[in-house]
């Protein structure tokens, strides 16, 4: 029998923990007794005592952290690209992916947190061709997101671009009703007019109405949701938690924010990276970015479906009121009427959607 030909995935530099351990190769999927991984230890099979102090912290703990960390993050981005006037928004998502992509091969290194990595390329579950036709399609789309996400900091208040993307659900339903994903049903119905008249309400009560931002924010949320529902198509039994999803999809992302960079923002970032903002302040911003992700695998590891949405709830609500105490965003009664029916749609729709 002629031998099998094992090819070497070609970016090792993204995606390779060590030269003698390739990520990705292309051979058969081995046999169970071939797969020499280490056994991970479950929840049942160790003491409480046993356990690292993160894991046995109360369920309270994780919450805060993610709603600070997610807070501090978005009111940073705005205060950066709006406040210190550094207005490229593709060079500080390169930033933040850069420091990712070589955090997360760390993290694979030297911390078993991106196991599931490993298992994935052990059982041939990733591989060239996964990685080119699932992993690729929807890098491009994230990077596409975050810079539009972004950029939507430079003309509209962090409190009105949350009411926005609360209209996030709706825009994952319609596309999902498009790929015929999801059945239309009259409650699903209901919640999508809900929602819509929500942040109708809420967009017509905006002082500062900017009609580009708001747009711009329109399609971050069309292109985000089809993001989402290609994860459903694409990677659907893959197991991927934020952080082993983080590391396939952060180069990806970089190395496209990378081809877009020079042409559309120059070399002007580079300037005003040292001269407006500071490089130890878009370092920090940089580790909290990850700092976020990291909290969001300990809270999806440690909360209920509903705690995570009510969670949610919490931050935005917080977020809200934060951007009007610390940045002065101007908010109507108008608008707080309008969010609060958008709110209801969305904890109605992630409960019993």
């Amino acid at each position: 029998m002629a031998s099998n030909q094992q090819q070497s995935f070609s970016f090792q530099t993204f995606f390779e923990a060590s030269k003698d351990a390739p990520l990705f190769s292309e051979k058969p999927l081995p046999s169970t007794g071939s797969a020499h991984l280490p056994r991970r230890r479950t929840d049942e099979n160790v003491e409480p005592g046993d356990r690292p102090l993160w894991q046995r912290l109360p369920s309270w703990v994780p919450i805060i952290c993610w709603i600070g960390t997610s807070s501090f993050v978005i009111l940073q981005n705005k205060h950066i690209l709006s406040d210190l006037k550094f207005k490229h928004p593709i060079a500080l998502t390169t930033i933040h992916l850069l420091f990712q992509t070589i955090a997360t091969r760390l993290l694979r290194q030297y911390t078993p947190l991106i196991d599931g990595a490993k298992e994935l390329e052990a059982t041939g579950k990733m591989n060239r061709e996964v990685f080119i036709r699932k992993i690729i399609p929807v890098g491009v789309l994230f990077s596409a997101s975050l810079v539009l996400s972004n950029w939507v900091y430079l003309v509209l208040s962090v409190s009105f671009i949350q009411m926005i993307k609360a209209f996030t659900p709706v825009s994952v339903l319609l596309i999902s009703f498009a790929m015929r994903l999801k059945e239309p049903s009259q409650k699903l119905f209901g919640i999508v007019c809900l929602i819509s008249v929500g942040v109708a309400i809420a967009s017509y009560g905006e002082v500062e109405f900017h009609l580009v931002g708001f747009l711009v924010q329109a399609l971050a949320i069309a292109i985000e949701s089809t993001r989402l529902v290609l994860i459903q198509i694409l990677l659907q039994g893959m197991g991927m938690n934020p952080l082993t999803s983080l590391y396939y999809f952060a180069p990806v992302c970089l190395a496209v924010n990378s081809i877009i960079l020079l042409p559309v923002e120059g070399f002007q970032p580079f300037y005003d990276a040292v001269d407006l903002v500071g490089i130890p302040t878009l370092f920090g911003n940089a580790c909290m970015t990850f700092a976020l992700n990291l909290s969001s695998v300990w809270l999806i590891g440690k909360a209920s479906g509903l705690v995570l949405t009510l969670a949610g709830v919490i931050k935005d609500i917080l977020l809200i009121a934060g951007s009007w105490a610390i940045q002065g965003s101007t908010i109507t009664g108008i608008q707080l009427f309008g969010y609060a029916i958008a709110l209801t749609g969305l904890v109605v729709f992630k409960t019993q959607g």
